[in-house]
């Protein structure tokens, strides 16, 4: 992303909005467990991988975001970011990968 931004969003609204695209509040209050241990911020990139791993499709995480006053564009290079990283760890343990000759 060429601009970092913060977004600010109450522990209220955003229980809402996932509530809205179908996260059950079991998996809400993990997610919220997981931003406590950030200090109550966490990495969009981050919150990206989380809604995925709840089993949240991408057109939910797009209006999740968009309902949070992100534009499009942001929410796109937040996406390619998610992709990307997954990529970068993909290949990580392919490189940590070790072979001994016997």
């Amino acid at each position: 992303m060429a601009n970092p931004s913060t977004f600010t969003v109450s522990r209220i609204e955003l229980r809402r909005i996932l509530a809205a695209y179908g996260l059950s509040e079991k998996r809400i209050d993990e997610i919220f467990g997981n931003i406590e241990k950030e200090h109550r911020h966490i990495n969009i990139v981050q919150l990206v991988n989380l809604l995925e791993k709840e089993g949240m499709p991408r057109d939910r995480i797009t209006n999740v975001f968009r309902r949070m006053n992100m534009n499009d564009i942001l929410i796109s290079e937040v996406l390619n970011l998610s992709d990307e990283s997954k990529i970068s760890a993909e290949i990580g343990r392919l490189y940590n990968a070790t072979i001994e000759f016997g």
